[in-house]
């Protein structure tokens, strides 16, 4: 695999127990620092695949190698790891900690990987100021942040769980309908935020929605349907 390359798939396959095959994708790459926009409507396996690539799940068969490691090779604490160290998630569902303070929530990242403790306190100084900056940034004030995440409106935590997935640098951003709660202003402000963050870190950023006009934006689109063979199959 090539320096340049920090994602790569072949031959990947996955299906749920006891359905039809979802995925069938013969080869999908993406480079250091590139922001790739992948679309495709919901039903079609784009949150699983999102899974597949970040190790949370294991495909039926095939390679996913991140930064020269192949994750179904390295076991599942592996793969946790690696996740916790490199990855950034935004999920569609926020995947947040309703009880905890959002702050606390951002912070979460830096508690599961000291690789990105790091890196957060050599740039700001402390984890803490680290949130805080991202958390301003998104447009959450300091009284917001101190406040139970659960207690936020849905477009404040889908902020809060960008902030959580930038904090600490990761080299690679997953991000799966992250704009669906944003109103066009604070869209147009998040996706600055994402791609200022993802450039100062030289992060790669793997967007998935179905919005079409935030296509432009990237430098490459793909479309779901194209890639997997399965879909086309059915």
């Amino acid at each position: 695999m090539s320096d340049a390359t920090l994602l790569k798939v072949e031959d990947l396959r996955f299906a749920w127990p006891g359905q039809p095959l979802l995925l069938d994708i013969p080869a999908l790459q993406l480079a250091r620092g590139e922001r790739l926009f992948l679309k495709g409507p919901s039903g079609s396996g784009k949150t699983t695949l999102l899974g597949l690539l970040g190790g949370v799940q294991v495909p039926r068969q095939g390679r996913i190698v991140l930064l020269g490691q192949s994750l179904p090779a390295v076991g599942a604490a592996g793969r946790d790891q690696l996740r916790a160290d490199h990855c950034g998630f935004i999920f569609q569902q926020f995947n947040l900690l309703p009880f905890l303070s959002v702050r606390e929530n951002v912070e979460l990242a830096c508690r599961f990987s000291a690789l990105r403790r790091q890196r957060a306190s050599q740039r700001h100084g402390s984890v803490r100021a680290a949130a805080a900056n991202l958390l301003d940034a998104l447009g959450l004030a300091p009284e917001l942040q101190r406040l139970p995440a659960g207690s936020l409106s849905i477009g404040q935590q889908q902020r809060v769980a960008a902030a959580r997935a930038l904090i600490g640098q990761p080299e690679l951003v997953i991000a799966d309908e992250p704009t669906s709660a944003l109103d066009a202003d604070s869209r147009a402000a998040f996706l600055e935020l994402l791609f200022g963050e993802c450039r100062a870190a030289g992060a790669a950023l793997l967007f998935v929605s179905h919005d079409q006009s935030l296509a432009g934006h990237f430098d490459r689109s793909l479309s779901l349907a194209e890639l997997n063979r399965a879909g086309a199959a059915a």
